[in-house]
């Protein structure tokens, strides 16, 4: 029987739970066509994988790949400029009253074609499989027009067809128009929400561009009431909600993500206790996003800790974009959650894999080592899995497979 044999593993992660029985110690796992065939003692394993190759793990620690759930991947340039006036002490929603922020962004992407971007986007897509995101979300929302969303949106499809050939992540669309207002209609903001609902949802959903739909809904920028247009029309079509929700002020858009039966709710800086009671009683997964609070120099974090205890199921993404979280490394998300949002490292390992699954949905098992799951398998040169989040800002990843090829 051909296909992949991990052998000399100190501890497997299966993602499957976040206590003890979360951890197989000593424990070999068998690869065939690209799917996880079997776990168990290696003595087990070894007569019936014979013919497999073997993979020394020399001691090391198996977990899933990592399932970045939130990411705005799809950009031209870098916003470095903004990140020197943060530095002084201009706040974001200056930057953007200024000229700065999405709008920036969306200004760059109008100008810039399809193939540019493509060829933009898949070198960051590389960068963030080597650092262990075997499935991305990506959304749209630097276009703010009905033409520049489909050019992102069909950047992402041209890559999603890459990544399933292995050689970048697994990609889910996400369309989020509904991002910000572009310069042209601040201030006639209803008839924007209006071309979102009735141009862009329709346009997106006959070309099968996208599987969810996302709005910012925050002070000064998506109102209750519009996110709510919004989704609805997208659900309408086929599309899943999301929602950025309270982010840098509490506006109850968690429970308006339950109310809706969101997929997740995302970012919850200054999520309330209501919100997070909602979250507790739901199927809305709480994505929580710590590289972004950090980057802006916010000294709160989303209160992953109450989150949990209260029962709610949550996810660690990066929420890469140029903007706010220039960063595609979920290793460096781990320590984040770990040092500032008072995880534990094997729930935030957890969190970064089956809970962004399950934040995207997907039901194939991704996120998870177990029996019949695909082999998306990441190996760390450390003996404990305690060390991944502890080496920060120099992860100890020895290698990725992806679909049981080993990423180069």
């Amino acid at each position: 029987m051909s296909g992949l044999l991990f052998r000399n593993v100190a501890e497997l992660v299966t993602g499957t739970s976040a206590g003890p029985d979360g951890i197989l110690r000593g424990a070999s796992l068998a690869v065939v066509d690209g799917r996880i065939a079997e776990i168990g003692p290696h003595e087990a394993l070894r007569g019936r994988f014979a013919g497999s190759l073997q993979v020394d793990c020399g001691g090391g620690v198996l977990t899933p790949g990592f399932v970045d759930s939130h990411t705005h991947a799809v950009f031209g340039g870098w916003r470095a400029a903004e990140y020197a006036l943060r530095a002084r002490g201009v706040p974001y929603m200056e930057i953007a009253r200024q000229g700065g922020g999405i709008n920036a962004s969306v200004r760059d992407v109008r100008a810039r074609t399809e193939v540019e971007l493509v060829e933009l986007t898949r070198a960051r897509l590389r960068t963030m499989l080597r650092l262990g995101s075997t499935t991305v979300e990506v959304k749209s929302g630097y276009g703010l027009e009905t033409a520049a969303e489909l050019k992102q949106l069909r950047v992402i499809r041209t890559l999603s067809q890459e990544g399933a050939r292995g050689a970048l992540p697994e990609l889910v669309a996400t369309f989020l128009g509904a991002h910000e207002f572009p310069p042209e209609f601040v201030a006639r903001r209803d008839d924007y929400v209006a071309l979102v609902e009735h141009e862009m949802i329709p346009a997106v959903a006959a070309e099968g561009l996208a599987t969810f739909c996302d709005v910012f809904m925050e002070p000064g920028v998506f109102t209750a009431t519009q996110a709510h247009r919004v989704l609805a029309a997208a659900m309408r079509h086929g599309l899943i909600p999301k929602l950025h929700a309270d982010e840098l002020k509490n506006s109850e858009g968690a429970a308006l993500a339950v109310r809706l039966d969101a997929a997740s709710a995302d970012h919850l800086g200054q999520v309330s206790q209501a919100g997070i009671q909602a979250l507790a009683g739901s199927g809305t997964v709480a994505t929580l996003l710590p590289a972004t609070l950090f980057f802006l120099g916010h000294r709160d974090y989303a209160p992953a800790r109450r989150l949990l205890d209260a029962g709610a199921t949550i996810a660690l993404a990066t929420d890469f974009n140029p903007g706010s979280a220039p960063s595609p490394s979920m290793p460096l998300v781990l320590t984040m959650a770990c040092s500032q949002m008072g995880l534990e490292p094997l729930e935030a390992i957890v969190a970064a894999t089956a809970g962004g699954a399950r934040a995207l949905r997907i039901q194939d098992g991704r996120g998870t080592l177990r029996r019949g799951a695909p082999a998306d398998i990441l190996l760390w040169n450390v003996p404990d899995h305690r060390e991944i989040p502890y080496h920060f800002g120099a992860p100890p990843l020895a290698g990725v497979w992806r679909r049981g090829m080993r990423v180069p």
